[in-house]
This record gives C-alpha cells, sequence and structure tokens, in this order.
C-alpha cells in the first residue's frame, strides 16, 4: 500500500496515545479501500481499541531491549525495558516507560545514579529473569556496580550511566527522562523484541 496508508496507520496509533503531529498528504499516494478506510477512522475515533488488539499492532514495531537497573539501600534494584529510546544530544537525554502500578520503579527512581545496558542476543533468559520476581533477578548474574549505584551487566552491547531528569505521566505509564553522564558500546548483535518474543517474527 501507499505512504497514505502508512501515515493514516500512524495517526491511528498517534490516536491512540492520545495525540500526534499533524501530517501532510504526500503527491500521488495510493488511496486505499473504503473498507479500510472506514475501519482506521472508526479507529482513529477510539472505537476498538481494545488493548489485546493494542498491543498486537504495537508489536509489529521491532525494540531493542535493556536493563535498567542501580543498587539502592545495599540491594541491587533492576528491571526489563523494551521502550528505551534516544531523546538529545544536548543535553544528553535517553528514556524509556514504566506502568504506572511498577513496584520496582518507586525505589530505582531514588538511584543517584541508574545504570542502562543494552542487552545482547544471547540474553533472552537474562531479559525474562529481569523481568520475573524481584528476589531473583540477579541471580547467577555479574553486574557491575558504578559510581553512584549505577548498576550494568558487562556482556551486553551498550552501556550507560544516568541519572533521573524527571517523570512525564502518559496514560497508565510514565515516561521516565534519564540525563546520561557515561556511554560506551562493543561490537556485538543486540537482543530484538518482537510479537512478544525475542528475535525478528513474520508479522
Amino acid at each position: 500500500m501507499g505512504h497514505e496508508v502508512a501515515r493514516d496507520r500512524a495517526a491511528v496509533l498517534e490516536a491512540a496515545r492520545g495525540a500526534g503531529p499533524e501530517r501532510a498528504a504526500a503527491p500521488g499516494a495510493v488511496s486505499e479501500p473504503s473498507s479500510e478506510r472506514a475501519a482506521l477512522s472508526e479507529a482513529g475515533r477510539g472505537a476498538g481499541l481494545d488493548p489485546a488488539r493494542l498491543r498486537a499492532a504495537f508489536g509489529a514495531f521491532p525494540s531493542g531491549v535493556v536493563a535498567v537497573a542501580a543498587e539502592v539501600g545495599g540491594r541491587l534494584v533492576g528491571l526489563c525495558a523494551s521502550s528505551f529510546t534516544s531523546v538529545s544530544l544536548d543535553p544528553p537525554l535517553v528514556s524509556f516507560s514504566i506502568a504506572t502500578g511498577s513496584r520496582t520503579w518507586p525505589s530505582l527512581r531514588g538511584a543517584a545514579r541508574i545504570g542502562v545496558t543494552v542487552l545482547a542476543d544471547h540474553h533472552g533468559l537474562v531479559a525474562r529473569q529481569l523481568a520475573g520476581p524481584a528476589e531473583d533477578r540477579f541471580t547467577g548474574l555479574d553486574p557491575v556496580v558504578g559510581e553512584g549505584g549505577a548498576v550494568t551487566l558487562a556482556d551486553g552491547v551498550a552501556w550507560f550511566e544516568t541519572s533521573l531528569e524527571r517523570g512525564v505521566e502518559a496514560g497508565d505509564h510514565t515516561i521516565v527522562l534519564l540525563r546520561l553522564h557515561s556511554a560506551a558500546h562493543t561490537p556485538g548483535t543486540p537482543l530484538v523484541f518482537h510479537h512478544s518474543g525475542f528475535g525478528l517474527r513474520a508479522c
């Protein structure tokens, strides 16, 4: 399908998130079937956007996976996130999103420094472990505790030492902005999360 279809679908997703920038129509774009236009129009009005349908649609977009961790009060606290993204070079900022009901983030947000590790393609089990019971998240792992308590995993493909800049409430999640204090990377293949599993899958 043409560029207009892709833009309309993006606009639907933006409407689901609350708002999005206006987009100009591209000259010569291929029009979509009327039935699909009707479905997109209905979705744009907020109808039929149940959580299962949204998760399935969002899952079509592949993403990297990070471990976000710190030492807080003498114990390791961490979580796994697939919503990590770069935000700004000046000032240097990155972000990830966390559910408002998270029981881990209230402890992690109090750390002076927070480590972010971009997980490698062999980290599938590690990612699931970091998303499991809090008391087992670092069992068998070899975390590196840095300045101010930032915790990273040595065998990742990139590492960031950060501090909390601020949180922005967005529906049932909080967008967490982190300020970078150091960054490093090494050659390697990152872990990819796609359609609720690891590795790219046919849509």
